[in-house]
């Protein structure tokens, strides 16, 4: 048993908070105190993961020091917007524990993956790593079979933590390739909503087949551009989280392009919403990140036109499809 401060209290964190309480003490913690109240009255997080009791085994706060109090992992679920500010309370305490982050993008100001903010804010030689892969909050919650990546630059340290995390119903793998995996993470969201796209406008599965491949070798390419190993994207971290995604009904992204085919305004649709969709935050830093690099992305950079209202999405497959022929790669 270990003792685990989950960071963050939205729907994925809470889901985890519950997957790990029967076999470990849990502590949840968010920086709004109105949320924490709320919960501790209910016992549940009706805000974002509604009909699950929170069992005895997890305990509450809206104080960081008190969660983090004898904690052996740190386990950071926020946005990545949620990651630096939440990064910078863990260094401030006076014993910063090992740290895991859970969070899918780039962060929008920097351009930044994950572990770059993490270089720039952790005290040196604490370990970290990412937790990634194909997880819908609610599957994972209800205890429906799952199998997810940890990736850590040091592979003894992810080997622990796969160990110490291991759960019946949850499946975890140890990886030492983050930036891999934090890519696949990221740029699947940014597909997804083009998954969305195609799918709203009643392309078929054809369409959707082709998409996800060719997206998933975008990826690759990003990947191995920013240092990160192509099998990498062949497994859970890429692969296995895009199909999901692309193709989930509970995919909060796949619905952003479900609704942009309809001709709902991208305000509107995010206020509808509801929760934050990655993708939409991440898509304009890909492009950012690739065009520095010389990497061809072209679906990215299509979402990213739609995303901006500079041509319809039915426009946009229509040039996406009529691109020259190309060999394969």
């Amino acid at each position: 048993m270990a003792h685990i401060a989950v960071l963050g209290a939205g729907a994925w964190g809470t889901a985890l908070a519950l997957t790990y309480a029967p076999q470990h003490a849990v502590s949840l913690w968010s920086h709004e105190s109105d949320h924490i109240a709320d919960m501790a009255g209910s016992r549940r997080n009706e805000r974002y993961l509604p009909g699950f009791e929170f069992p005895a085994s997890i305990s509450l706060h809206d104080d960081i020091a008190k969660a983090c109090a004898g904690a052996e992992l740190a386990l950071v679920v926020t946005p990545v917007a949620g990651l630096r500010p939440t990064l910078r309370r863990l260094a401030g305490l006076a014993a910063c524990p090992p740290v895991l982050w859970a969070c899918k993008g780039f962060e929008a100001d920097s351009a930044l993956l994950p572990h770059e903010v993490a270089d720039a804010e952790l005290p040196a030689g604490v370990p970290y790593g990412v937790l990634t892969g194909p997880s819908f909050a609610d599957e994972v919650a209800r205890g429906l079979p799952g199998a997810i990546t940890l990736a850590a630059n040091d592979l003894d340290f992810a080997r622990h933590w796969v160990q110490a995390l291991h759960h019946p119903r949850l499946r975890l793998y140890a990886n030492d390739d983050v930036v891999g995996a934090e890519i696949g993470g990221a740029v699947k969201n940014v597909l997804a909503i083009a998954a969305g796209i195609t799918d709203g406008l009643g392309y078929g599965h054809n369409a959707r087949a082709a998409l996800v491949t060719r997206g998933l070798a975008e990826i690759a390419r990003l990947a191995e551009a920013l240092g990160g190993r192509r099998e990498t994207l062949m497994g859970l971290a890429g692969m296995g989280d895009l199909i999901l995604t692309c193709t989930g009904d509970l995919s909060r992204n796949r619905r952003v392009g479900l609704m942009l085919a309809q001709g709902l305004a991208l305000p509107q649709i995010l206020e509808q919403l509801g929760h934050v969709a990655e993708g939409v935050l991440t898509c304009r830093v890909v492009v950012q990140r690739a065009d520095s690099l010389g990497v061809d992305m072209p679906i990215t950079r299509a979402v990213a036109a739609v995303l901006d209202g500079r041509i319809s999405p039915r426009d946009v497959v229509e040039n996406l499809m009529t691109r020259d022929p190309k060999v394969e790669r």
